[in-house]
Formats: structure tokens, sequence, C-alpha cells
């Protein structure tokens, strides 16, 4: 182990750690390894304590560890350290674990890339994070955390280490088990659609606004501050964070400043010979916005990796091939059309016209190719050992959640043991970072005597 510094951050005693972890984990000595790097945190005064440990599983893919400013700034970190301490890893290829560039990619040809990047996924994430528990911690049993997708590696831990966990936490992450990527989007799809209407309901007056936006750029030649190409399917795109809180409001204000001319009222054309609105009506402000909202630069795994953690090998290490689950499901639906009006937004869905027009995402476009249609995958859920598990788990499960589709959550929690689903329609997506949802689902476990061995 490497201790890289430690330093007090408001509220928090902070260590920076780094280890090394084989590349390939079913050969690792062929002499191919990452950096692994870690964050430790406690509170003050509590810096020797002898504390139950807490692992936060990050959600994603392709997302670092959390960068808290204080414990406020993150609910769940305010109320854990109250109770734990707490081990942030960057997940590999994220933050400052070996980080997966545009640069890196544009180094490897595409098989030798799309190779590259099967080590990048849940089976991979869960030993390197078993390897650090037992070489690092000792081999004591941890609390985990997962977020989203950090409740998939959740479940993909507790079927390759049963016992490792002294108990889980989920938000918003129990994966339908069994589910390809063709079943979760045509169930993801429904629920877009529905946070568009919400949308709409709360904010009529952007029905009108943003189908206007859509007109002006659907003649093409409008570009965004990069260079890329601004399209209808792009600013759907923007819909990826409406199952969050506070995304629709800053939809609407983005809308609101979309247009430069008089008072920003969508222009109106007197007569045909006037033509219809383009691109040049819109403002900089807005372009730079849509970039900001769109563009992968900070996390090309996300959209890389997306259709893939879905790809369960299973015992014989095969299933089906993605091949654009998500582009083949929007392009089924006339209602998500782009020109259709009302225009509907898109959630997390990972599209060939992103890696063909984001400069941040082009490097990765026939590696992405190739792995659409891979047949061999890891195994990263087993059913038998999910459903004789005996590591409580807490599962908070949003009935509304547009991301993770609710009745796969409920199916894959019946068989699964000692999991216990707190159902709500209270939060959204990520509830976790207030201050309630992981208090909840902690005061839950105490009740229960779940925490009672750590």
């Amino acid at each position: 182990m490497a201790l890289l510094a430690t330093y007090y951050l408001p509220g928090m005693y902070t260590e920076d750690h780094s280890i090394r972890v084989p590349l390939d984990w079913s050969n690792p000595d062929d002499g191919r390894e990452l950096n692994l790097f870690y964050r430790v945190l406690c509170a003050p005064g509590k810096e020797n304590a002898d504390l139950p440990l807490l692992v936060f599983l990050q959600g994603g893919p392709g997302g670092a560890g959390p960068r808290p400013l204080a414990p406020q700034s993150d609910g769940w970190i305010a109320e854990a350290l109250k109770h734990f301490r707490i081990v942030l890893p960057d997940q590999r290829g994220t933050g400052r674990s070996s980080r997966v560039t545009a640069a890196l990619a544009r180094s490897m040809q595409p098989r030798e890339l799309a190779d590259y990047l099967h080590h990048f996924l849940a089976d991979s994430i869960i030993r390197d994070f078993e390897h650090l528990r037992v070489s690092e911690f000792h081999g004591r049993r941890w609390v985990s955390l997962g977020q989203s997708y950090g409740g998939f590696l959740t479940l993909t831990y507790l079927s390759l280490f049963p016992g490792a966990i002294a108990a889980a936490f989920t938000t918003g992450g129990i994966p339908g088990i069994p589910a390809g990527p063709d079943s979760v989007y045509q169930s993801t799809l429904r629920m877009m659609k529905l946070k568009t209407e919400r949308y709409y309901e709360r904010y009529p007056q952007d029905v009108q606004r943003v189908g206007a936006v859509a007109d002006a750029i659907s003649g093409g030649g409008v570009s965004l501050p990069d260079g890329s190409p601004l399209t209808v399917r792009r600013l759907q795109m923007l819909g990826a964070g409406l199952g969050m809180k506070p995304c629709p409001e800053r939809l609407h204000w983005m809308f609101d400043e979309a247009f430069c001319a008089g008072d920003g009222s969508v222009p109106v054309r007197e007569g045909a010979e006037s033509g219809p609105l383009d691109g040049r009506e819109l403002s900089d402000a807005f372009l730079m916005d849509v970039l900001d909202a769109t563009q992968s630069y900070s996390r090309p795994l996300y959209w890389t990796l997306q259709e893939f953690i879905y790809q369960d090998g299973g015992p014989d290490g095969e299933c089906a091939p993605a091949r654009w689950a998500a582009s083949r499901a929007l392009e089924a639906s006339s209602e998500m059309a782009e020109g259709t009006r009302p225009l509907r937004f898109i959630g997390e869905a990972a599209l060939p016209q992103m890696f063909a027009q984001d400069p941040s995402l082009k490097p990765f476009a026939a590696a992405e190719d190739l792995l659409m249609e891979d047949t061999r995958w890891g195994r990263i859920y087993d059913v038998k050992r999910l459903a004789s598990n005996e590591t409580p788990l807490q599962a908070a499960v949003y009935a509304d959640d547009m991301y993770v589709p609710f009745a796969m959550s409920l199916y894959t929690l019946r068989g699964t043991g000692s999991a216990h689903a707190w159902i709500t329609n209270e939060f959204e997506h990520d509830g976790v970072h207030g201050p309630v949802v992981f208090r909840h689902l902690y005061n839950e476990a105490l009740d229960r005597g779940d925490l009672a061995g750590i």
C-alpha cells in the first residue's frame, strides 16, 4: 500500500491511498497492472478509533468515487461518518485509478481496445475491491453502500464473495436478474416518456420552446462550441438527468435562455417567405449549456460501457450480443422520433450517433461496434448464491426510477435471501445524496439487528 497524503477537509479526516491490481484477474501474473486509488474518511477526533468499515460502491458505470466538499455536501456521508470509517475507491478506469481516456483509446487498435474494456466491468471491479479488503484491511468484513450501478456491483459482490460483506445497503440499484439490455431498455423507454410528460406538465410553456429549438436545428448546420453538430437526437439527450433532482428545473432554465433576440421569446415568423427558424437565433449561452450537459470528456466509460453492464456471461461465459439495444428501442418508437411534437427527451441510452459526433467518444467508436457484437462476457451474478444469501441487504427501491426498472428490482429482491425492500416514491434516483435515505436504511438495519455483528 502507498499512503499518498493525509489532510483535513471540513468535517473530515482524509487519507489518500493507492495499490496495484492486475488488469486481468483471470491471468493475474501476465504483468499488466492498474493503479487502484482509494480515499478513507472519518470524523475528526476518530482518527485512531476502531470503527467499522463502510465501502461506497459508486454509480456509473465509469464513475469515480465522490469528492465531498463537506459531510453535508453528500447526505449519506454526514450520516455514515457518525458510525463508520468510510472507504471511497475510484473504480478502475476512473478518477485516479488508471483512468481510461480518449488519448488511451487512440493509442490502441479497435480489437485491442475492445478486449481491454472488457476488464472494466463488475466482475473485475469487485475482484479489485475484495483484494483491497483482504490485503489492506486485513480481511475484515465491511459494510457496503451501493448507489445506482453500485447496487449492481453489490449483487456481484454477494455472488462472487459470499461472506465478505457484513451488511449491504443499496439505493436505486437492484438490477433485473436475469435481464439483458433489450428488456431493460424496453422498460426504461416507458419511463423516459413519463418523465417528459411530467416535465411538460410542470413547465407547459416549454412545449413550444423545446419544439422551436428542435425545429431550428432540424435542418442541420448548427454546431456546438467544440465544433460537434447539434442534432435533434443530441437535444433529446438532455433528458438523461430527468430522473434526478433538480434536473427538470435546470432544463427549464436552459431553454428559458435558448433564444437571443429581443426578450428571448420564441421568434415568430410572418408568412412562408420568412422561412423557418434556424440555429442563428439560438444563444451562445444555450449552445454552451447543451455542450456541458452532453459532452463526455470527463466520463467516457459511462457511455462506452453503458449497455454492457447488463451482459452477464453466466456459468458458460456466453450471452446474446447487445447490438445497440437502446438505439433499436428508440428507433422502433414513433413517439421518440425526432420529428414528433411535443419532442420527448431520452434518458440513459448510448447511441451510435454519439460515437460518431462527440469528439471525446470518437476514439472509442470502432471498439464500441465490436463490443456490441461480442458474445463472451464475464459472469456477474450467481442466482443460486443470491437465493441462499445470508448477508442482510437493505434496499431503497424508487417506484418512479427512470434508470432501474421498478418491477425488475422487486423480482430480483424476491429471489435474494435476507433482502428487505423499502419502496418509496418520495425520492428520485439520486435520493441518497440528501439527508434522509441512508439514515432511514441504517435505522431499519439497526432495528432488525442486522448490524449487531459489526
